[in-house]
């Protein structure tokens, strides 16, 4: 039995298909709009439909922007033969927060998983390897510690170290705040092959 109208059937549904919104989320989100003024539900609308329409790959880096090239390769102050590689926009959106990363990056818009026929074709790499052409002295490696992302990390690693440009890894381990008797063993090795100097 449906509870509610046909459109606003359809506006949860519609909602409940976006990553990460569950059917109480759109319930609660359809609702929102609907009780919002009209002209604040065609700005919205609108942004999306903007977005859709405008938002492309950067020529260079492959994020996502609005430009031919995005604002980070655009920037001469940036350290251009220092590439940083991440798996999607938000990783890069990530480091770009902490204000500490110079350089510029390179999106790959995922990992390679057989399991999901993701292949090294199906990512940006021949792309990165262009890229890599150019005058570049080092890549960073920083896609998720998950087991597509170190697949993704090695293989990008023996194809780039033949080049003789520097390949690294990002570190990792345990997390700030973290209590060592909950952390798995994998983590623990990392941080302890990670460690640095005091």
């Amino acid at each position: 039995m449906d509870y509610y109208s046909k459109e606003i059937s359809k506006l949860i549904e519609a909602l409940a298909s976006l990553p990460g919104i569950g059917a109480k989320t759109a319930q609660r989100l359809a609702f929102h709009i609907l009780n919002m003024p009209a002209e604040q539900v065609e700005a919205l609308s609108g942004a999306i439909l903007h977005a859709r329409q405008n938002v492309r790959y950067c020529r260079q880096c492959f994020t996502l922007t609005d430009e031919e090239v995005c604002p980070i390769c655009k920037d001469s102050a940036r350290d251009h033969k220092t590439i940083m590689v991440v798996e999607n926009t938000r990783d890069l959106a990530a480091y770009e927060k902490t204000g500490k990363f110079t350089g510029v990056y390179h999106v790959l818009h995922g990992a390679i998983s057989p399991m999901l026929g993701i292949g090294p074709n199906d990512i940006r790499l021949k792309e990165l390897l262009r890229r890599l052409e150019g005058d570049v002295n080092e890549v960073i490696i920083a896609t998720n510690s998950s087991l597509e992302g170190e697949t993704t990390a090695m293989y990008i690693s023996k194809l780039i170290k033949p080049t003789g440009i520097k390949v690294t890894r990002i570190a990792s381990g345990v997390p700030v705040g973290g209590d060592l008797e909950y952390i798995d063993e994998v983590t623990l090795l990392r941080a302890l092959e990670g460690r640095t100097e005091l």
